[in-house]
């Protein structure tokens, strides 16, 4: 399975997407590499789109461009890595780099490993990069001709989107370093996300994929303030937002939702059918002693109620999560009590990845760490184990009517997802009989005739 979340390296992405139309002569181009996860991918995007209403074109490749802002992660060291690594691809290919996401808070350490970096900013400090392009790259704006769409520059596939509706987080947990780095809660306005998520949904997108870094806790910290949106006052509140993005026509997906008493009220949303039957959940464990090492809830009892209370009102819920193994002090008994909750909530979707230090994590000085050869293999264990379920829970698939949308479509045949997948993270539906005709954004139903590990393949009905 795929990474949660996955790098996208929009540099390498058809200059058609960046761009959408090719540079004038005379007008100064930037390139961009955009690392992590998808809240670091709208914080590329609302930086591409602040460049192209002032006047600047988007260059696909380092050689056409005037300077590249490199959007780094920071998270794990591996993450620090590949952002390093990066900086200095950028660096030998153009040589004037702007850097700036969550490992520009650590501006030191990206000098001393690259002093000739033009700036680096911190994460979503977009005013800060606007002001280091400009000092870079003076504008050279012509509002008679840098007209951009409405809906800004996207980096995804036209047809999804993600929609970021809070920045932070106020958790403290152990393995993590996001509040120091992106700070605490800060919701926006639901009045300004339903018309951001109109906005794409006017411009022909047919999936809004609603992300941050504790959705559930949208609104807390304004205390569920309203604005008005089409004449009617809307609450900063995770439910009444899902109402209002579901009444846009669009499929509409929740990541990263955090399993809050107030969680449940979404259920009834995604059997009427206003939302996608689709959760996606960083349980992180369900041992008790390792979910309280981590700081977080340790209630995974309650869950499984809740888990069989929401299959009851939706059958059609998907769950997706993330597990960790190996964080320090985790026993054998510890994990194998994880597998034995993972066989009881036969979740639809899962990752899991082997503890690693985060530079300035509370986790570090923990004590127990757990040997690098018990890591890999309780990780191959958890996921043979998940493994299995998956399979068995594809396999009862056959059969059934679906509905898909289409990602891709070459001459061997259609790539699509169902209401069960996210893109990238998740898995795909094929279509190899009877596809032609068929584009990306199509909604289509389909009827499961095969089944794999983490794959369906199916025919339109």
């Amino acid at each position: 399975m795929a990474a949660n979340p996955p790098t996208l390296r929009p540099d390498l992405a058809p200059a058609a997407r960046l761009g959408e139309a090719p540079a004038r002569p005379g007008q100064p181009k930037i390139g961009m590499v955009s690392l992590g996860c998808p809240k670091a991918l709208v914080d590329s995007e609302r930086i591409l789109t602040r460049l192209r209403a002032e006047g600047y074109a988007i260059s696909p490749d380092y050689q056409g461009a005037d300077a590249v802002i490199v959007n780094t992660c920071g998270f794990l060291d591996s993450a620090k890595a590949e952002s390093l690594e990066a900086i200095g691809e950028a660096l030998g290919a153009n040589g004037r780099v702007i850097v700036t996401g969550c490992l520009g808070a650590e501006e030191g350490y990206i000098r001393g490993a690259h002093p000739g970096v033009l700036a680096v900013t911190g994460p979503h400090q977009y005013e800060q990069v606007l002001d280091a392009v400009h000092e870079a790259v003076p504008p050279v704006p012509d509002p008679k001709i840098d007209l951009i769409p409405p809906q800004g520059v996207k980096l995804t596939p036209r047809h999804y989107a993600y929609v970021k509706i809070s920045e932070g987080c106020n958790h403290h947990c152990r393995f993590c370093i996001i509040p120091q780095m992106r700070g605490k809660l800060v919701s926006r306005p639901a009045a300004a996300v339903l018309r951001e998520a109109e906005k794409l949904v006017e411009a022909g997108v047919k999936e809004l994929l609603v992300i941050s870094q504790d959705t559930s806790a949208y609104g807390v910290d304004v205390r569920h303030a309203a604005t008005p949106w089409r004449g009617t006052e809307w609450r900063a509140h995770l439910t009444e937002l899902a109402r209002g993005l579901g009444s846009l026509g669009a499929w509409v997906r929740l990541h990263y939702v955090y399993p809050y008493p107030h969680v449940d009220e979404l259920i009834p949303l995604m059997a009427e059918g206003a939302i996608l039957p689709y959760l996606d959940i960083p349980f992180q464990h369900a041992a008790p002693g390792v979910l309280r090492a981590m700081r977080r809830p340790a209630n995974e009892a309650k869950v499984l109620e809740r888990i069989r209370a929401w299959r009851g009102i939706c059958p059609e819920i998907a769950i997706r999560s993330t597990f960790i193994v190996g964080f320090p002090g985790e026993t054998e008994a510890d994990f194998e009590y994880l597998l034995e909750w993972l066989e009881e909530a036969r979740l639809d979707r899962v990752g899991c990845f082997q503890y690693e230090n985060v530079a300035g994590a509370a986790a570090n000085d923990l004590p127990g760490h757990v040997a690098p050869e018990v890591k890999q293999e309780r990780w191959e264990r958890f996921m043979a184990a998940q493994l299995r379920i998956s399979a068995a829970k594809l396999a009862a698939k056959v059969g059934q009517r679906l509905e898909v949308i289409v990602d891709a479509v070459d001459g061997e045949g259609a790539t699509c997802r169902t209401r069960a997948d996210a893109p990238e993270i998740d898995g795909n539906l094929f279509i190899d009989e009877g596809f032609e005709g068929l584009e990306p954004g199509d909604i289509v139903a389909v009827e499961v005739d095969e089944a794999g590990e983490y794959d369906l393949w199916g025919r339109r009905v």
